[in-house]
């Protein structure tokens, strides 16, 4: 199982991006293949740890976000190579970070906590300029 967060880049403070995860080496486009629970988007900046943004509960499609993107960011489903994306509006210079995409196959824990997540992307840089 390989995961890939791509769509990163720089942008002006209150633009929009639009990022995705490729997943290759699994099926997860089906609401019970692989066992998929959720998906879920963390971003990290130097120094930090890794902090949560936005998860999509996959047999239902409840969403979940941090209190600082809710309303401005919005993460949705998608196929069998690209599952979830996030779109990212009204940004600002403090959403700049490398964000993460990560899947979770267990049913346990809450969606904010990264270590209920099982399989891990290479992030993508996102920049937000003032």
């Amino acid at each position: 199982v390989q995961l890939q967060a791509f769509g990163g880049g720089l942008v002006q403070a209150g633009g929009s991006l639009r990022l995705s995860c490729a997943a290759s080496g699994g099926t997860f486009g089906g609401d019970y293949t692989f066992g998929v629970n959720g998906w879920g988007w963390f971003r990290q900046t130097p120094g930090k740890e890794r902090e949560f943004v936005a998860a999509i509960h996959w047999s239902t499609s409840t969403t979940f976000y941090a209190d600082a993107v809710k309303g401005r960011f919005a993460i949705s489903r998608g196929n069998a190579e690209i599952p979830v994306t996030l779109t990212m509006n009204s940004l600002k210079p403090e959403d700049t970070a490398v964000y993460f995409c990560a899947v979770r196959t267990g049913g346990r824990g809450s969606f904010s906590s990264s270590q209920t997540y099982d399989y891990w992307g290479q992030g993508t840089e996102v920049t937000v300029s003032s």
